[in-house]
């Protein structure tokens, strides 16, 4: 018999799980605050210029396509209308409560979880046998805190993050600030330049940033989004000819690495305009890394935008900002792509001490299951290439554990694999890992995990493709058909 299973988000991590968990036989309620699914492509958290870094093809579930006539690369809302398509498709809007909040999750001694939710002002209280995060690692958007904001926001100025920016009409003759470097703090500069009188970005690093074309010819996704662009990252575990490219071998991947480099840097004109980022090409291995805006070097040369680097906001006053670097800008908007906390507000206090470290990581084995706490997993805590992708092999993952199908490590074996991979991630990303929740760019790689768990990898020819072609989700379709065939679990 199935378990009463709550999923709490209707993002990309809580729409696939409620389709997957139904499909292994669970009677799944999905809670979502928002008035319509999507988790960071709804409505109220899209800004102007939002789109995907993947080509549809990538950025997709395995069994349920883009609309013909979608473009390569879609825009928020087409992702979201994306979404609301697979729940209806799979049935599973039917499951989804949209504007009802959990406000808190507390566990018994029987492991079942009472849920206090609201809803259209009412609040209840429900018991579930099982509970999955999947709140997203986006939801809860950071914003530093600037001396002088209050005489800058008494005199009218506004200060946020870029979730809350929707309308460019808002900023139409003013002055805008941009903080940060990253996609989202790059598309809303390029959006609303031609409206705002000035805009101006402020980062205090630059990373690289990957033309949708190399040369305007070759689409990016035929280099970072196959097996073989991403094993040109050295991997925690090296293995055949990873191990190759990363030792005898390292001239050649240092050598193809090289060689895009020298694309984008003379396709963006990196050294001409000042914005090289000074390192090489393989700190993408740090998770730094975005899809370079439509034009936006262009509009840099043309001094529509203006990019002030190794600098931040050191202080506000009525109309301005004062930079490090010794520049004071006028300012009317400052528009912040700052990040995200990485927060569960609904658990309480002496769970998230015993699914976090000290320093706030969260220790989940596989990205998916603490191992103090029982009948709750986390879907959607490995932010990758493939997030979508991901988020369903683990739903896969999720089922199959809950039907004591994945043969697991001892305690301590998993205690110590957490450990050193959340150690190896904070030193490769220099302490940008979100957290113990971002794999970037080994999303193929931990999908092969977690099937090599489940015992239902790919054909050999498939992957041997993948080294050479862009990753399609369609070629994992089956997998959930294929494991829950083999366990006996559901249709």
């Amino acid at each position: 018999m199935g378990l009463k299973i709550a999923i709490v988000g209707a993002g990309f991590g809580g729409l696939s799980s409620a389709k997957v968990l139904t499909e292994f036989g669970h009677d799944v309620y999905v809670f979502e605050k928002e008035s319509e699914v999507g988790g960071v492509w709804t409505a109220s958290r899209r800004y102007p210029g939002l789109g995907t870094q993947n080509v549809r093809s990538t950025y997709a579930l395995s069994d349920y396509p883009y609309p013909k006539g979608t473009p390569e690369w879609p825009s928020g809302e087409q992702v979201q209308s994306y979404m609301a398509g697979y729940t209806k498709k799979f049935g599973i809007d039917k499951k989804i409560q949209l504007n009802t909040t959990v406000d808190k999750a507390k566990q018994g001694s029987d492991g079942r979880w009472t849920l206090d939710i609201t809803a259209n002002g009412k609040s209840r209280t429900e018991d579930f046998d099982y509970l999955i995060v999947a709140n997203g690692i986006f939801s809860d958007p950071f914003v530093p805190e600037f001396k002088g904001s209050d005489a800058f926001k008494a005199a009218g100025g506004k200060i946020m993050h870029t979730v809350d920016f929707h309308n460019l009409g808002d900023v139409k003759g003013k002055n805008v600030v941009v903080v940060g470097y990253g996609k989202s703090s790059c598309d809303v500069a390029n959006a609303c330049e031609g409206t705002a009188k000035s805009v101006t970005i402020v980062a205090r690093h630059l990373i690289w940033k990957v033309p949708k074309k190399l040369k305007n010819v070759l689409n990016y996704k035929m280099l970072l989004l196959t097996r073989m662009g991403e094993a040109l990252f050295p991997y925690i575990e090296l293995k055949g000819t990873e191990a190759f490219l990363h030792g005898k071998g390292k001239k050649v991947s240092a050598g193809m690495l090289g060689s895009v480099q020298g694309v984008i840097e003379k396709q963006f004109k990196l050294e001409k305009l000042g914005l090289h980022p000074k390192t090489g090409l393989d700190t993408i291995v740090r998770s730094t890394v975005s899809l370079a805006s439509d034009g936006i070097f262009k509009k840099i040369a043309q001094g529509k935008l203006t990019v002030e680097r190794d600098t931040e906001i050191i202080k506000m006053e009525a109309g301005k900002v004062h930079l490090a670097n010794g520049k004071v800008l006028d300012a009317d908007y400052v528009i912040c792509g700052t990040g995200f906390y990485q927060h569960v507000p609904f658990l309480e206090d002496k769970v998230m001490k015993a699914i976090t470290d000290e320093r706030g990581n969260f220790r989940l084995y596989r990205q998916l299951i603490p191992l103090d706490v029982k009948n709750l997993a986390f879907s959607g805590y490995n932010s990758s290439f493939f997030s979508q992708l991901n988020a369903e092999i683990g739903s896969v993952w999720i089922g199959a554990h809950i039907a004591n199908a994945v043969k697991l490590p001892s305690r301590a074996e998993m205690l110590a694999h957490v450990d050193k991979r959340l150690a190896w991630m904070e030193w490769r990303t220099e302490n940008k890992h979100a957290r113990g929740t971002n794999i970037i760019p080994f999303s193929v790689h931990n999908i092969d995990e977690l099937l090599q768990d489940l015992d239902a990898q790919i054909p050999v020819f498939t992957r041997f493709n993948q080294w050479l072609l862009p990753i399609n989700p369609a070629s994992y379709k089956n997998v959930s058909k294929k494991v829950r065939s083999r366990i006996g679990a559901g249709k």
